[in-house]
């Protein structure tokens, strides 16, 4: 196992007020995703476990390319690897922001 640790400044803080969401499962090609409310509201940090080896630069473009587009300020976001393709690490990062950001019920 593989542990990445990024954190990048983030253009506005994430809205809402719900602290945390969890989307996707651990599995063959996915990946689960674990946001909280955590940090400065211009920070965003990043630790990936990931199985696949060799993948860093990969997954910091990914990723900063998902704090430049994405209202991610003050959160802290946990990524549990199942081996999921870039295109499948974005569409779950951006659904973690989208459910954060939703009034909690």
């Amino acid at each position: 196992m593989e542990t990445l640790r990024f954190e990048f400044s983030a253009l506005t803080p994430a809205k809402g007020v719900r602290k945390t969401a969890l989307v996707g499962v651990v599995a063959s090609g996915n990946l689960e995703v674990l946001l909280e409310r955590e940090g400065a509201p211009d920070r965003c940090t990043i630790e990936i476990n990931t199985s696949a080896h060799g993948f860093r630069p990969l997954w910091e473009a990914v990723m900063a390319d998902f704090t430049s587009r994405r209202t991610a300020g003050g959160l802290r976001i946990s990524i549990n690897d199942g081996g999921a393709r870039p295109d499948t690490v974005s569409l779950r990062l951006a659904q973690g922001v989208r459910l954060i950001e939703e009034p909690q019920a």
